[in-house]
């Protein structure tokens, strides 16, 4: 009875997520036919209606990465992770409005970071949807690592990684891309919606929090076998996936052109890159003789997405779906090479961030419709790449290890056998299945 109300719950709020977004475009909508011809022209109407809808499918997402990530993470860990997506929403927001979009987005004559635009105070309606739109961007791309450094990071460092996430690591390389006068910019680089930006940035932050914070207890055995530590709600996590999807058409449709010329194409490439990235992954899975997971599917599908972000606008359909195959094989790829290394990652955020944003931004220069695997745009596009890994990962990694060395980053070994919901917060997700372990900690 318990997971047929949960089912049921879950229905309903996906089902008025949606509404409430029908009802806001149509809301909006009405509004800009009515508006004042003479203010602005009906094109930019339209534009600031379909960007804010897109900013909400993008703040959507994050019901995505909690929904994927606890349902991946074990029962004991549910309320942790929510919390950890619910509080980094806050924490991005508040970071990006206050230094973050300045240091992105203000005036940047250095071509490597703004010095304007902090704390954004504009009455134009049109940079304050850019700010609305740019904040999900942000919360985003500090969310991916929480579930990379799930079941074992202190809830206090984790904000604090998250925070340092916002203020510097993200805005530094976002202003190289994003900001006209960015040095990246300058020289031609492509990433309409953010393989780099967001996703290799993520993901390589990822990568140094997990590196400084280590493998959960028991994940790999001291001859070196790798022990599985599943999910405890995979139904949960594969309605997070195709929440994850739905608000991607958000995320790559906010990077149309005002004429929406090519807003039909680009939500094509990203259906087509999930697709395909499906595909990849079954092949991939088919190929090594291993069992068809679903927890890898879900994966591969976000690793197709990751992998046409880059180049959703200027991608043909068939080269998104090539991207996105090849994104899909490269997610088993890349959770094949960690656990090689002996790195733990929760959810495979490394993998579908990381590795596939890296792809995605390559593939951006070799599949140009317009001109296909010219040399010269390559080039620019691996010097982007292995910028945001350069950039993002030793900075992650150093951030953590001064978390480390001073507020503390790990929970203790009986903290993380009990789980984080009980040591971090005293509240479980799951009441009837832990009441006595709760109660035995009331009692002591």
């Amino acid at each position: 009875m318990t997971h047929d109300r949960y089912a049921l719950v879950s229905r309903a709020a996906l089902i008025a997520a949606l509404d409430l977004v029908l009802g806001l475009f149509l809301c909006l909508s009405a509004g800009s036919a009515r508006a004042d011809a003479g203010t602005l022209a009906s094109s930019d109407h339209l534009w600031l209606v379909w960007i804010g809808i897109a900013g909400i499918l993008v703040f959507f997402m994050q019901a995505g990465f909690a929904l994927l990530e606890s349902g991946l993470a074990r029962a004991k860990n549910t309320v942790n992770v929510l919390m950890k997506n619910f509080c980094d929403t806050a924490t991005s927001t508040l970071g990006f409005w206050l230094v973050g979009y300045g240091l992105m987005f203000g005036a940047n004559p250095s071509g490597w970071l703004g010095t304007s635009n902090f704390a954004m105070q504009s009455q134009d309606g049109m940079q304050m949807m850019n700010l609305f739109y740019q904040v999900m961007f942000a919360a985003t791309a500090s969310t991916i690592m929480s579930g990379a450094v799930a079941e074992r990071m202190r809830f206090a460092a984790y904000l604090i990684g998250a925070t340092v996430t916002t203020l510097l690591i993200y805005p530094v390389y976002g202003s190289w891309v994003w900001n006209s006068q960015g040095w990246l910019a300058q020289l031609g680089f492509i990433d309409a919606s953010g393989s780099a930006v967001v996703h290799c940035v993520g993901g390589w932050t990822a990568l140094g929090a997990v590196l400084a914070l280590g493998p959960r207890t028991g994940r790999f055995s001291r001859k070196g076998e790798v022990r599985d530590i599943p999910g405890h709600n995979l139904p949960m996590a594969a309605l997070g996936a195709f929440v994850l999807w739905f608000g991607w058409m958000g995320f790559n449709g906010g990077s149309a052109s005002r004429d929406f010329s090519d807003l039909a194409k680009i939500l094509m490439n990203t259906n087509l890159g999930a697709c395909a990235g499906i595909v990849g992954a079954l092949g991939s899975m088919y190929l090594m003789r291993t069992p068809i997971l679903m927890t890898r599917t879900l994966n591969g599908a976000l690793g197709g997405l990751v992998a046409i972000t880059a180049g959703c606008k200027t991608m043909d359909p068939w080269q998104a779906a090539t991207a996105g195959a090849i994104g899909g094989l490269l997610v088993a790829w890349g959770e094949m090479m960690l656990e090689r290394f002996r790195i733990d990652d929760a959810v495979g955020a490394i993998p579908v961030h990381g590795v596939c944003g890296f792809w995605g931004v390559i593939a951006a220069g070799l599949f140009y419709a317009d001109g296909p695997f010219d040399a010269e745009r390559v080039m620019v596009q691996l010097i982007g790449a292995f910028a945001a890994l350069l950039w993002a990962l030793p900075l992650s990694y150093l951030t953590f290890r001064v978390i480390r060395a001073t507020v503390g980053l790990r929970v203790s070994t009986q903290d993380e056998q009990r789980g984080l919901d009980y040591a971090e917060h005293y509240e479980v997700g799951y009441a009837e299945f832990t009441s006595a372990q709760l109660n035995d900690g009331k009692q002591s």
